[in-house]
């Protein structure tokens, strides 16, 4: 097993988990040609010789070699996968795909608030000198944002997003376990950017599966525009800047060069035509294969009806909040 000295120089290995109640940090290896690798990071099961621990104290008192690091929060099925594999290019950027070690400290809570920085500066070790790292967190750790935006001052943020009515039919595509998923959003939103809809708790109850998912997708944008607003402590709405994921697949080189651009990297000449026109663009970013094979199936009317019916009720919230949706894009 490899020691902690080993581990701190090593950006192969990187944090994974956090056992709280044993005060110790799960890492596993991976190599720098298998992180751009389709699926999450969270989800890489390596061998017994590509898993070690650290102490709690030890990983707290590393002095890793840290380079630039910059993030890309995004509210989920709109491309943020697809982007940070394609930012993949050896020497200039590096895309961290939903490492598990950001879901863990959300699971840790106030426990882990002192593993943060480390944490980062472990995630923000190139592989090459010079080279840039993109984390993507899970959407489900947004609520981690400012303690991650504030851990790294000179970090830039992506935050990218869709309309409602693509994010809709993505859930609908996942079938039960998608709606579930949507209604679970909500209330995981509604416990940390939450804001008062004038329902009770029967009201609540009685919204169908599309209704829960649609108010999830109203308060993620919401929970970005805060900050872009300057209403988070400590995170300036400088530091951001706003990405449709349909303008994204329309304009990818555009879309790679504005990251760089805004992420202050300077990319060799070409290199955002190149990795525009690369593998990953062929491919399903979560489940391989090519994007014929995984085709869905056409639109159920009764679905194209609900959905429309939804977005009318989410835009009238919205007005009434006074926030426009979906928010304005503003990374070019």
């Amino acid at each position: 097993m490899a020691d902690t000295n080993t581990i701190e120089n090593d950006p192969c290995w990187l944090p994974h988990r956090i056992d709280v109640p044993a005060r110790q940090l799960e890492f596993i290896r991976v190599e720098r040609d298998e992180l751009s690798a389709q699926g999450f990071l969270a989800d890489r099961e390596p061998g017994a010789e590509g898993r070690a621990l650290a102490p709690w104290d030890e990983v707290i008192a590393m002095k890793p070699e840290s380079g630039k690091l910059h993030f890309i929060f995004h509210t989920a099925f709109c491309r943020s996968t697809l982007l940070v594999r394609a930012l993949d290019a050896p020497g200039t950027s590096v895309g961290l795909n939903e490492p598990g070690i950001i879901a863990s400290m959300v699971n840790a809570g106030d426990a882990a608030r002192p593993l943060i920085g480390p944490i980062l500066a472990l995630l923000a070790r190139p592989h090459a000198a010079g080279e840039a790292v993109f984390v993507k967190p899970t959407n489900h750790a947004n609520m981690l944002m400012p303690a991650l935006l504030q851990a790294r001052p000179e970090a830039r943020a992506v935050l990218m997003t869709n309309d409602l009515p693509v994010f809709l039919r993505s859930v609908a595509r996942k079938g039960l376990m998608g709606r579930r998923w949507g209604r679970q959003l909500f209330l995981e939103m509604q416990g940390y950017a939450g804001m008062d809809f004038g329902m009770d708790a029967r009201e609540n109850f009685a919204m169908s599966d599309m209704q829960a998912a649609g108010l999830a997708w109203f308060l993620a944008k919401r929970w970005f525009a805060l900050h872009l607003g300057g209403q988070v402590q400590g995170v300036s709405g400088e530091r951001m800047r706003v990405l449709d994921g349909d303008r994204f697949d329309a304009a990818r080189e555009q879309t790679i060069a504005s990251v760089f651009n805004f992420a202050g990297i300077e990319a060799p000449d070409g290199l955002a035509h190149s990795l525009a026109s690369g593998p990953v663009f062929s491919q399903h970013s979560k489940l391989g294969g090519s994007f014929e094979e995984k085709a869905p199936a056409e639109e159920d009317a009764k679905l194209t009806e609900e959905i429309e019916q939804v977005g009318q009720w989410v835009g009238m919230i919205a007005q009434q909040a006074g926030l426009q949706v979906p928010l304005k894009q503003t990374l070019f």
